[in-house]
């Protein structure tokens, strides 16, 4: 009877420790349900940011992961799960009701491939074929195609540079370029992550990391879009300087 309760006890800190990171996702996976239901009331700015804060809660999760060693196949589940919703449908159905639904199927279509896309980088990134646990992803992880778009729809909506035309065209052409790149084997650098370590190993990366962080909060939607935007070419510009030395050498 003591061994049984024993074991039982053993039990309770490995499931807190799975729980607490588990709770970030969960918030993350809210969030993003929030931005859907936000989008389809025309709370196209609340919408967005929701998918920022999602953002937020998915890197938390991993922190607190690291921090207690509560890393699991159920969290990890539970994390390729929140991200389809948060960066796979919520900013898909985001820039649907932004600028393509006036095209109706065609424009649901377009922005269709976002969630499929995301649907698809995601299984193999559960399946361990894309990367994330050296320095490098393979293929645009769902995040950040997500705060690319968020961006640059709270940089329209506050400041409208295209017509109605141009802004569908462009919406277009980033949803079939990001859904692309993240089914591509294009190389991109995992995020600097919130440690002491990684400042120590990576001063410079982190570094201009947190100077984005700043740059955001001071310029907001327009220096948070070139932000991530940047992060996209120059995973894209990485890729194909790696091919042209491979093809000399």
């Amino acid at each position: 009877m003591s061994k049984h309760m024993s074991e039982h006890d053993n039990t309770r800190p490995a499931r807190s420790r799975v729980f607490v990171p588990s709770v970030f996702t969960s918030l993350n996976m809210v969030c993003g349900y929030f931005a859907i239901v936000m989008a389809g009331s025309s709370h196209i700015v609340s919408a967005a940011w929701f998918i920022i804060i999602a953002a937020l809660f998915d890197t938390l999760d991993g922190f607190v992961a690291r921090l207690t060693n509560g890393s699991s196949e159920f969290g990890g589940a539970l994390d390729s799960l929140s991200d389809l919703i948060s960066f796979g449908a919520a900013p898909a159905y985001l820039v649907y009701c932004f600028g393509l639904s006036h095209l109706g199927a065609v424009g649901a279509g377009i922005s269709s491939l976002l969630l499929l896309a995301g649907g698809l980088r995601l299984a193999r990134f559960t399946i361990g074929d894309g990367g994330g646990k050296g320095r490098s992803f393979s293929g645009l992880p769902t995040p950040a195609q997500a705060l690319a778009l968020a961006g640059f729809v709270l940089w329209m909506h506050s400041d409208m540079l295209l017509t109605t035309t141009q802004l569908t065209v462009v919406l277009s052409w980033m949803i079939i370029v990001f859904s692309l790149l993240m089914i591509s084997r294009v190389e991109y650098e995992t995020f600097p992550k919130l440690s002491v370590e990684s400042l120590r190993e990576h001063p410079v990366r982190t570094g201009i990391f947190f100077l984005a962080v700043f740059c955001v909060l001071i310029f907001q939607a327009k220096a948070f879009f070139l932000a991530m935007l940047l992060y996209i070419l120059l995973g894209v510009m990485r890729s194909l300087s790696l091919l042209v030395r491979q093809s000399v050498l």
